[in-house]
């Protein structure tokens, strides 16, 4: 087999291939011999049907699978002669025809870079770290009481957290909504479903009241014709209903699968979610910390293309409804973005083979525990990370880029930075 290299850019490299026509007609005689003893055609018993006849019905497709199997089995003899490392399936092209007693093919593809000596002790890593405290736990009951609450008709004016239901007109200049008639609605006070000015007309408000009121839209009301104007409205209130929150007791754990309705079991329960939740954003932002900190020690990296093009396009994908096509601007958007991504991801992945990081098997399954957690039948997801190689390579991926992460900040400037849950979880710039 003779093997060069051309280098056709920073990172791609064009590989070309000859091994001899020999060895590939052997292989094509030996597939065929064997089919001789194994398949079945009419009008032929088993073991006797001539070459010639699986030749003519059988050939092309024999040399073009005998074809394919020694381009893969010699490129990767040639990758690794020549010390390369391909980072995507390589482009292939060959006539697949003898010339000169050899058969060429040429394999372009963009390998890894020339990673720099990475010193992460250099980095100035910001580490945040918190715990789940019984006044996040009742508070976390008390966010689940509000999702259960029912609500009841009253005779008083409304305030905020009722639900008021209400019929209503509003004209702009010329324009009235709806055309004809009036258009009924209903919402929480104070939840947000409203914008403020609206809540504000309806607050202090009980059924049968009937008025009129200036009302200022806002500029992003989605009607178009009323965004950002002050409207003339009419309103007919329905009804007001109060909120009833259900009490924490065994009858409400038992909402929650505690079926024994054990109050102490139900609390421990809340705590273990929501430490669930914070152990994960806590390595999701120790992470995000540590692949910035990294992209940003080495902008200059030369990456893959390719990678490069496919984060891009991944970036954009996310930013569109589902099933949209992505326009090519959008992808020129994100391109930098995509580019600090690869570039740490990189890094990151450079720092585990230097350091030898093995993954943690007991992490993996600890990660696919709480993510099975979240569905009804878990086991069934366990089954199906188990039985599906990518999924779990997915997940084993996650995994070591945590332990890089901690690994980094084990070994850099690192200030650790004192958060309360809601800090962490809820962070004000979200």
């Amino acid at each position: 087999m003779q093997v060069s290299v051309e280098n056709v850019g920073k990172l791609e490299r064009k590989l070309t291939v000859k091994f001899p026509a020999e060895r590939f007609e052997s292989q094509v005689n030996a597939r065929i011999a064997e089919m001789g003893r194994t398949v079945r055609l009419k009008g032929f018993r088993p073991g006797k049907v001539p070459t010639a006849v699986i030749q003519q019905r059988f050939g092309d497709q024999v040399r073009g699978e005998v074809l394919s199997d020694l381009i893969g089995s010699t490129l990767r003899e040639a990758v690794a002669q020549e010390n390369l490392r391909p980072i995507a399936n390589p482009a292939i092209d060959t006539t697949g025809r003898p010339v000169e007693g050899e058969i060429a093919y040429t394999a372009t593809f963009e390998v890894m870079p020339e990673f720099p000596e990475i010193d992460v002790a250099t980095l100035a890593v910001t580490r945040p770290v918190a715990e789940v405290t019984d006044a996040d736990i009742e508070k976390m009951i008390e966010t689940l009481r509000q999702q259960r609450r029912s609500f009841e008709e009253v005779d008083r004016v409304s305030a905020e957290g009722d639900f008021v239901m209400f019929e209503y007109s509003a004209q702009a200049g010329d324009y009235r909504f709806p055309a004809e008639g009036l258009e009924r609605a209903g919402s929480v006070l104070g939840s947000g479903n409203l914008f403020k000015a609206l809540d504000d007309v309806l607050t202090g408000r009980k059924a049968g009241d009937a008025f009129d009121a200036d009302v200022e839209f806002p500029a992003d009301f989605r009607n178009e014709s009323l965004a950002g104007k002050t409207t003339q409205c009419h309103f007919s209130i329905i009804k007001v209903q109060e909120p009833k929150l259900p009490e924490v007791n065994g009858e409400f754990a038992e909402l929650f699968g505690i079926t024994d309705g054990d109050l102490e079991k139900f609390r421990k329960e809340v705590r273990a979610n929501l430490e669930r939740e914070l152990k994960a954003t806590l390595m999701a932002r120790l992470k995000s910390e540590v692949a910035e900190k990294l992209a940003d020690s080495h902008p200059d990296l030369d990456v893959p293309n390719v990678m490069v093009q496919s984060e891009a396009q991944a970036l954009a994908q996310n930013s569109i409804p589902r099933g949209q096509q992505v326009p090519p601007q959008l992808i020129d958007a994100a391109t930098p973005v995509a580019r600090k991504r690869v570039i740490a991801g990189l890094l990151m992945g450079e720092i585990a083979r230097k350091q030898a990081l093995v993954i943690d098997r007991s992490r993996v399954a600890e990660q696919l525990a709480a993510i099975a957690s979240t569905y009804e039948e878990p086991e069934k997801v366990i089954e199906l990370y188990n039985r599906d190689p990518q999924l779990m390579s997915g997940l084993q991926n996650r995994v070591m880029e945590d332990q890089v992460a901690e690994w980094v900040a084990d070994h850099a400037s690192t200030t650790v930075q004192n958060l309360g849950f809601d800090e962490v979880m809820r962070p004000v710039n979200a």
